[in-house]
């Protein structure tokens, strides 16, 4: 039996369109020159042009199939339902539409109806919990630094990060419009949680990196001088001439004996404004590795097993390479960093492309 022909889809004739058929048959020009004019099928102008004769009209028939079982009263209380909580899931809303006006409406009329609207379920924005002196100190800082350009080659972000053994899937979505994306109603602040994992430390220059340092248990000021500041990042900072190192602002990080630690070691400090870790690269370097660490389909049973996995690995192939290789690779450009509300410009390769470099050539 031979197989059916798929039709072809094309778009649906405008009343314009339409129109200038019905102007170019009555000038006298055939089916076969309309359609040339109109960029349409010959069988399309003619049935326009029938419809026009017989029925002295070209509006498009209403397509068949049932009815909308909703209003366009009905629409609006079901998009101020979506927007009144803008977490609820369609079939969330479909409970409370059946409580509210005693109408069955499945979840997928509910999604199709908020679509029409131009509510799309979306990935809410995640922050961290800033109050109105945070927002004002992280624009001052932004202000201040707006005008730096190759200071930020002498820069060190330093920072820990923890890799947990499992990652939630990220199904929580919220109904917006399009430019609503920061919202207070269309965020979720996010909050750190104890689950079993591994903590790690790790600091990125402008063309180098300091070795990945694995912490168990919890890191305070004495161990963060003795297994991070002592045995690499004092060393690391000396290897860079004009170093400065920047550090969030951790109890261990700002700890009385670890600042007398930097003063005796000569180490220049970067200020930086509290509870602002999106506003540092290495962030970057942490979501690449977190990442490709989720795709892994292998389960992990242990921290060690997470640790000693070659996906970890990941972060020693982000170092970047020499200006040379960045150079013949096209890989520098002039990108732009938000900070606060501000921006800064940076040519880093590494901050161009977020952490996506060539390996090193041995």
């Amino acid at each position: 039996m031979p197989r059916r022909r798929k039709r072809a889809r094309f778009e649906q004739l405008t009343e314009f369109e339409r129109g200038r058929i019905i102007g170019l048959r009555e000038a006298g020009l055939s089916y076969r020159a309309v359609a040339s004019r109109v960029q349409r099928n010959s069988s399309t102008v003619m049935r326009v042009w029938k419809q026009w004769t017989d029925e002295c009209r070209t509006t498009r028939k209403s397509g068949s199939g049932p009815r909308n079982v909703t209003s366009a009263r009905d629409d609006r209380h079901l998009v101020r339902m979506a927007r009144t909580d803008r977490t609820a899931s369609s079939r969330q809303l479909a409970a409370l539409w059946s409580i509210a006006t005693g109408v069955s409406l499945c979840a997928s009329s509910i999604r199709r109806r908020l679509l029409q609207c131009g509510l799309r379920a979306r990935t809410p924005l995640y922050r961290i919990p800033l109050t109105h002196d945070h927002r004002r100190l992280r624009l001052q800082w932004a202000n201040q630094h707006r005008d730096w350009r190759a200071d930020w080659q002498h820069v060190v972000f330093s920072d820990e990060s923890r890799f947990n053994l499992w990652y939630h899937d990220g199904r929580i979505r919220v109904r917006r419009y399009a430019g609503e994306r920061h919202l207070p109603e269309c965020i979720i602040e996010r909050h750190s949680g104890r689950t079993p994992g591994v903590m790690v430390w790790g600091a990125i220059a402008y063309h180098r990196r300091s070795q990945l340092l694995r912490i168990v248990g919890n890191l305070n000021s004495n161990r963060y001088i003795r297994e991070v500041l002592q045995p690499e990042a004092v060393p690391f900072l000396q290897s860079l001439p004009g170093a400065v190192f920047q550090q969030d602002n951790a109890r261990p990080h700002t700890a009385r004996i670890v600042k007398s630690f930097f003063a005796a070691q000569q180490v220049q400090l970067l200020p930086w404004p509290a509870c602002s870790p999106d506003m540092s690269p290495i962030e970057h370097v942490w979501d690449v590795i977190g990442r490709r660490l989720a795709r892994d389909p292998r389960p992990v049973a242990s921290a060690d097993e997470l640790w000693f996995r070659p996906k970890c690995g990941h972060y020693f192939l982000l170092s970047l390479p020499s200006w040379e290789v960045a150079v013949n690779s096209g890989l520098i450009k002039d990108t732009t960093i938000a900070f606060g509300g501000n921006s800064l410009k940076s040519d880093s390769p590494f901050i161009v492309n977020r952490g996506k470099m060539p390996k090193r050539n041995s």
